[in-house]
């Protein structure tokens, strides 16, 4: 059977080439006679790698450093308790809600401290981004929370919000290297890597050393203590080690690539393939605000469920899959990230065509 178009929200299309490698090299790495799923995380191979892999991203991304990359589990949603656990020192943060991802973080930060919501687009569905120029940030505030691309939605913020000079903690799940960015203008950067780096598993979190410390709040399990990871270089216990082989891969393809800012270049070209048919399309509607849309994630609709329906199952026998959107908006959605090539959107739009001609 031929690989279809994947059009998966998470976990997520992966560059063939980086499977293909990563096949050729399963029953035995380099000569070292085992697949790295076998290898000792304490081994001299596994520690190239996982080095290899942090210089590469740290290149990729320009990271500053005076910043930490820790490869940890528990994926994105763990990071919810473990920021305000560490972070928290005023028990006092601001969180801006812009989709369901960061109400969970918002209401998981309601655990450990007064977490305040000072912005959120839930009245229209999380269809836009609020304006967070001027936002009531409590003085006292140990750090101002966004989602800075939302899966679900399919909004992007396009300007950070102004946090008044409070460190400012973003999760980037699902625009994770689709574009370049200035990580010195965050205390922390983090996302789970299915949708746009690697297989799930694996969370990265970037974060300012001035933020890892010791006083963190009373019964923090050693665990969920950065310091407990940055002081270990992320191998404090067995980490997710074969993910995150698969995630280095993934760095030297974009650089092979020709790094973030051609990455950028193409996912704005795939982007625009897509809104610009359901801008002019009599059938199909995107759902968000025209100025906050993604380009990583697309949601759609046409209006009427029976249509939606039929759509997807069509859609799906013509070898475009995961095409069905998150239940709080209906309709459909496609996830166009990094390893999405041109020619499946391209492909998409034709059908969309097609299926509109016919409908």
């Amino acid at each position: 059977m031929s690989r279809v178009y994947n059009f998966s929200a998470g976990p997520a299309v992966l560059p063939e080439e980086v499977l293909r490698e990563a096949a050729e090299e399963m029953m035995d790495y380099k000569g070292s006679g085992m697949s790295v799923m076998e290898m000792s995380h304490r081994s001299k191979v596994y520690d190239g790698i996982i080095k290899e892999a942090e210089a590469d991203l740290r290149d990729l991304m320009n990271i500053p450093d005076n910043y930490k990359v820790l490869f940890l589990q528990g994926g994105a949603s763990q990071q919810f308790a473990m920021i305000p656990m560490n972070l928290m020192k005023n028990k006092k943060a601001a969180y801006i809600v812009t989709g369901q991802w960061a109400k969970k973080a918002f209401q998981e930060a309601q655990n450990y401290g007064e977490a305040i919501k000072v912005a959120s687009s839930e009245d229209e569905t999380f269809s836009y981004i609020p304006d967070c120029s001027d936002l009531a940030i409590p003085e006292d505030a140990d750090y101002v929370y966004i989602c800075e691309n939302n899966t679900i939605y399919g909004t992007k913020y396009k300007t950070l919000p102004n946090t008044k000079g409070h460190t400012l903690v973003a999760d980037v799940s699902s625009c994770f290297l689709s574009e370049p960015v200035d990580v010195s203008k965050y205390g922390i950067i983090y996302g789970g890597v299915q949708k746009n780096i690697g297989p799930a598993g694996v969370v990265i979190v970037i974060i300012r050393e001035d933020l890892i410390t010791e006083d963190t709040l009373p019964g923090t399990p050693t665990m969920l203590k950065y310091k407990t990871h940055a002081d270990a270089d992320s191998l404090y216990n067995t980490p997710p080690a074969y993910g995150i082989y698969v995630c280095g891969k993934v760095f030297k393809w974009l650089k092979k690539m020709g790094g973030l800012g051609v990455m950028k270049e193409r996912n704005e070209e795939k982007a625009k393939l897509l809104y610009d048919f359901l801008d002019e399309s009599k059938m199909f509607k995107g759902t968000v605000r025209k100025e906050d849309r993604s380009l990583m994630n697309v949601p759609f609709v046409t209006g009427d469920k029976d249509l939606d329906a039929k759509f997807v199952k069509e859609a799906e026998a013509a070898g475009f899959v995961n095409l069905k959107g998150h239940r709080t908006v209906g309709g459909m959605r496609a996830s166009i990230y990094n390893a999405m090539p041109k020619e499946g959107v391209e492909k998409l739009v034709a059908f969309m065509k097609k299926f509109e001609e016919e409908n």
